[in-house]
């Protein structure tokens, strides 16, 4: 051997050292970039050479430079951190809407019972302005946060829109990017090396892809990788990148939804396939978490404003001469929306249309639902809660007693594939506002007056007496009421009412019941008698036609009841029976409730989903990450082996050198 192979030894021990420390250099460069993966040169020994005295080395080869990654580690963390994204968006959502249901003196059910509570003094003086004033006062005040509410609402929807399109916006060049890397990397693909820096900065768009939308990844024998969302559709294919968009909603076009754009036009991508990203959590929130709100908002709204009008339409005014009471609200009308699609006529106008009536504010659920026709049965329709509810093949009549909606058709018959959005009450709250300004048209008296028989024995006094319904027939006013004897058996008190017309009402009563207003009993005269005390038999009260407004106050005391009456949520039950309901101020408190719940519930959920993140990140750093001091160790080493690979050199070229020296002898 010469001393040829001692240099080349030599050169080529250099070049490797040298190699390894420009790899190493490389990841101490970038250990804080977000995305790299350490790098490592591989080297093996070359083939040996064989002599008559044996194999003799011939160094060490470069083979490649490869990078610490793990495909599983990857896209776990950039699946967990698509959850993470979801949960912390819509917790930081929820929180806004969270601030629009107050507790305390500041909420919806506060105010509602400082209107209430200000019709005490009213009562107590019912012909001074200055008690009416406030009253009055305090109804634009439940008014104007009804509608403050109801506005919100609609800025929060605005702002989700806002950020639903700014998300794909981002999701849209991410995706154009990773098909541009697809395509760099597929270039390289015949040189037999991977192109590290380039499947760095892959993986690292994928992860930020992952904020906005969970996506699975599937490798390609070109080195590409194609990305898909939403259970399969495709985004990145080789070099090719899809373009998602916002489409309006069919009904509301205040409302968004997530497409992707194909040859044929933009398809809607399912919101349920969607599991991750904050585009995933913003559809939730906007379809779900501030439609629930407005119906939550808007079913008070609408129980309050419409039983307040309907009880202050049973009194009787201060106007020359005294008139039925004024409305004191108006509220934002229910709706049904007409789907895009629907059939229309010659002119551009929908071929059917569909108004709703409130017939039973009472029965007014916090829903919307979608409304079709049941194919071959004109009589029914099919009605689904939106937006996840199970279809139910309802008539009209059916849907009136169980909502409390009317369904007024109108033009052409619904065709096959009609639809319609239903909102009862979405609108309610936005559109609430105190429409009565004149202290003297609060209805504070009663049409009907009761006066105790100064011959009467018993202790019996009337407590109050108004209208409840517009069932109250003034034509048979006056009547008079006739006490009979008690029955021991359970201690209640025979009467008769006898009206003007000859016509006669029989009926019991004890000890905190009413007279004129028993549903149980089958009575049902339009007006409420309670009395205190107890009448003995003989004992008669007279009621009539009330004559001085300005001293009557009991339509007053029926304002005053409404704090106490069940008046919002009642339902249906399967035995045909109604259940209770809840007072205003009880379904203001199961709002607060339930938005409170979903709060809570999506803290929980992203504070685990962040800290699960946060742990995948740091096992797949703790692979594919650079320790500094790990790479300080291997400097020094490949230091110390470039210059002892420059003394064999520096040998081989002494030995050289004495040759040279002894041939010129």
């Amino acid at each position: 051997m010469g001393t040829s192979a001692l240099l080349s030894l030599g050169m080529k021990a250099m070049f490797a050292n040298q190699a390894a420390l420009q790899t190493v250099s490389q990841n101490i460069a970038n250990a804080n970039t977000p995305g790299y993966s350490r790098q490592q040169a591989v080297l093996t020994t070359a083939d040996g050479q064989f002599t008559g005295a044996g194999f003799f080395g011939k160094g060490v080869n470069v083979e490649t430079v490869v990078r610490s990654h793990n495909q599983f580690l990857t896209r776990e963390a950039a699946s967990s951190k698509s959850l993470a994204f979801m949960d912390s968006t819509r917790h930081a959502q929820l929180q806004q809407l969270e601030r629009l249901l107050p507790p305390g003196a500041d909420g919806l059910g506060q105010a509602a019972n400082q209107f209430l509570n200000a019709m005490v003094d009213v009562v107590s003086r019912p012909a001074d302005p200055s008690a009416r004033q406030v009253a009055l006062g305090r109804a634009q005040e439940v008014a104007a946060r009804f509608s403050s509410a109801g506005v919100q609402l609609a800025d929060l929807q605005a702002g989700v829109v806002s950020d639903l399109r700014a998300n794909i916006d981002v999701v849209n060049q991410l995706a154009k990017q990773i098909a541009t890397a697809n395509d760099q990397i597929a270039r390289t693909t015949g040189a037999q090396h991977s192109a590290n820096d380039l499947l760095d900065k892959r993986d690292q768009l994928i992860s930020e892809l992952s904020q906005y939308l969970q996506v699975t990844t599937l490798p390609a024998d070109d080195g590409t990788v194609g990305v898909f969302i939403g259970g399969g559709q495709r985004l990145v294919l080789g070099n090719q990148a899809q373009s998602l968009t916002t489409t309006p909603d069919p009904y509301d076009n205040a409302r968004v939804r997530l497409s992707i754009t194909e040859a044929s036009g933009a398809r809607v991508i399912d919101e349920s396939s969607l599991t991750g990203g904050s585009i995933s959590a913003l559809l939730t929130y906007q379809n779900r978490d501030i439609q629930d709100a407005r119906n939550l908002i808007g079913q008070m709204a609408m129980a309050l404003g419409t039983r307040v009008n309907t009880q202050q339409s049973l009194g009787l005014d201060l106007s020359n001469p005294p008139g039925a009471g004024a409305p004191i609200f108006d509220l934002g009308p229910p709706r049904a929306l007409p789907a895009g699609t629907n059939a229309r006529n010659p002119d551009g106008t929908y071929a059917t249309n569909i108004d709703l009536k409130i017939v039973d504010p009472t029965l007014l659920p916090a829903a919307s639902f979608v409304l079709r026709p049941v194919v071959g049965n004109p009589g029914q329709y099919q009605l689904t809660q939106r937006p996840d509810g199970a279809p139910e093949a309802m008539t009209a009549a059916q849907i009136e007693q169980r909502f409390g909606i009317r369904i007024v058709q109108s033009g052409a018959p619904l065709a096959d594939t009609d639809s319609f959005l239903l909102e009862p009450v979405a609108e309610a709250a936005a559109g609430m506002r105190r429409i009565l300004d004149s202290t003297n048209g609060l209805a504070v008296a009663s049409p009907i007056t009761a006066v105790n028989n100064s011959a009467n024995k018993g202790t019996m006094t009337v407590e109050s007496l108004y209208a409840v319904n517009s069932k109250l027939d003034m034509s048979k006013v006056p009547m008079s009421v006739q006490f009979g004897a008690v029955n021991p058996a359970d201690n209640t008190v025979a009467y008769s009412i006898t009206m003007s017309d000859g016509s006669v009402v029989n009926g019991n009563w004890k000890a905190g019941s009413t007279i004129g207003n028993e549903p149980l009993a089958g009575i049902d005269l339009g007006f409420e008698l309670r009395l205190n005390g107890v009448p003995r038999p003989g004992d008669t009260l007279d009621i009539s036609a009330t004559k001085f407004p300005a001293a009557n106050n009991s339509n007053g005391k029926a304002f005053l009841n409404l704090q106490k009456e069940n008046m919002v949520g009642r339902v249906l039950l399967a035995d045909g029976s109604l259940s209770r309901g809840a007072t205003i101020t009880d379904a203001y408190a199961s709002a607060m409730s339930d938005i409170g719940a979903r709060v809570q519930g999506a803290k929980y959920l992203s504070g685990v989903s962040s800290a699960v993140a946060s742990d995948a990140e740091k096992v797949r750093a703790g692979q594919a990450g650079v320790n500094l001091d790990e790479e300080a160790a291997r400097l020094m080493q490949y230091q110390q082996g470039y210059q002892a690979a420059a003394k064999v050199l520096q040998a081989g070229q002494k030995i050289f050198d004495e040759l040279l020296q002894l041939s010129q002898r």
